[in-house]
């Protein structure tokens, strides 16, 4: 067998960009046990394995910087929830990212969706001046100073056709709610969250800095966001660079509106529904009776949990950068959320988050579930339910 060699210069380079827990991992375990990946077959199951990644950074040693190592972590934070030591396991699959994508070394196929977030300000290889297309049809208000709340639509939402839907929904739920709101438009950029992730530490400070500067020109002091994604990354990351404002997902407004009396839902659906826990939106926000409270405002939902739920979500590995990777078909987390929902007799399996939507949907076409179970977002059965 092939020495490997212990390199603390590397450590400390890898705790240096921001894996500063590191040194925490008193190597349980229980990390690995807990990790989504466990649940599927395949090669990636088989080489990834977090407790050994954080050993190998630890020590400075080869190994960890393998594509189907490193990049396997969808960060869901399943890990680093339960952890007992309380070590930020996501921040220290981060900083070993950027120690190797720092040094130019992305892969591959993640090097278009980083150089489209550079060239046009979002990863979706969409023309900056198309982020507004997703409003036709729409009377979307613009963004002044004088409406309370800035509705910034995730990058997504904004160029995937399925997608566009949801920012469609929302917009006209907050209208039917009278909501003071405004979007921005092509000028906004992607939050960075997915993109930090990835690794690329230097792209993400880019995109959160020409935000901070857009957003505080503009006046923004709330934000409604349609991601739980864009949610967390303005909320924990954009304050220590100067973007600090009251940021708030869409289904925490809307519950409140509903509470207010500003919003009702008098359509009845008449079908069972199943909510799934977008991972950074429960787990990583601590936001679990919103979207409850708000799906059992409609009429004829009958509303079912799923086996793994709130705290204990299954992720639907579209964080982390996980979105643009590709995975066999029989090795998807999203899979076993189907036959969760499906074995539950949902109808209809919903979440509040765009990601979500998209490797839910993939993975119930993938297993030709589509005619027994539908994929909606939250905002879509809620617009739906509008007089």
């Amino acid at each position: 067998m092939e020495p490997k060699y212990v390199s603390l210069e590397m450590r400390d380079y890898i705790t240096g960009m921001g894996a500063e827990t590191l040194n925490w991992c008193m190597q349980c375990g229980l990390c690995t046990n807990l990790c989504p990946w466990r649940l599927v077959p395949g090669e990636i199951s088989e080489k990834f394995n977090i407790r050994h990644m954080q050993r190998l950074g630890q020590m400075g040693m080869e190994g960890f910087e393998d594509e189907q190592v490193l990049f396997a972590c969808s960060t869901c934070s399943m890990c680093q929830t339960n952890c007992p030591r309380g070590v930020k396991i996501v921040d220290n699959v981060r900083g070993m990212r950027s120690s190797i994508v720092g040094a130019g070394m992305a892969p591959a196929n993640l090097r278009p969706i980083l150089g489209s977030a550079h060239a046009q300000g979002n990863p979706w290889s969409g023309p900056r001046e198309k982020r507004t297309d997703w409003q036709q049809g729409l009377d979307v208000p613009q963004f002044d100073g004088d409406k309370e709340y800035f509705l910034f639509v995730c990058c997504h939402s904004c160029y995937d056709q399925r997608s566009t839907k949801v920012a469609k929904s929302i917009t006209r739920l907050l209208q039917r709610a009278g909501v003071s709101f405004g979007v921005i438009g092509a000028e906004e950029s992607c939050c960075g969250e997915s993109m930090r992730k990835l690794g690329d530490e230097e792209l993400f400070q880019k995109l959160a800095q020409s935000n901070i500067k857009l957003f505080n020109d503009k006046g923004v002091k709330k934000i409604i966001t349609t991601s739980p994604h864009c949610l967390w990354t303005f909320q924990n990351e954009y304050p220590e660079l100067g973007g600090e404002w009251e940021v708030i997902h869409y289904t925490q407004l809307l519950e409140q509106l509903l509470e207010d009396g500003k919003l009702s839902f008098p359509e009845s659906l008449g079908k069972r529904v199943a909510f799934h826990d977008p991972c950074y939106l429960g787990r990583h926000s601590g936001i679990y009776e919103a979207p409850r409270k708000l799906l059992a405002a409609v009429p004829g939902a009958e509303t079912l949990e799923l086996t793994r739920c709130r705290e204990m979500s299954l992720c639907c590995a579209g964080g982390g950068g996980r979105i643009w990777a590709e995975v066999p078909m029989g090795e998807r987390f999203g899979e076993l959320r189907i036959s969760d929902a499906v074995g539950k007799g949902a109808e209809i399996l919903t979440t509040s988050c765009p990601y979500c939507l998209n490797m839910l949907t993939d993975a119930c076409n993938s297993m030709d579930k589509q005619e027994v179970l539908e994929i909606n977002e939250l905002s879509e059965i809620l617009a739906a339910s509008l007089a």
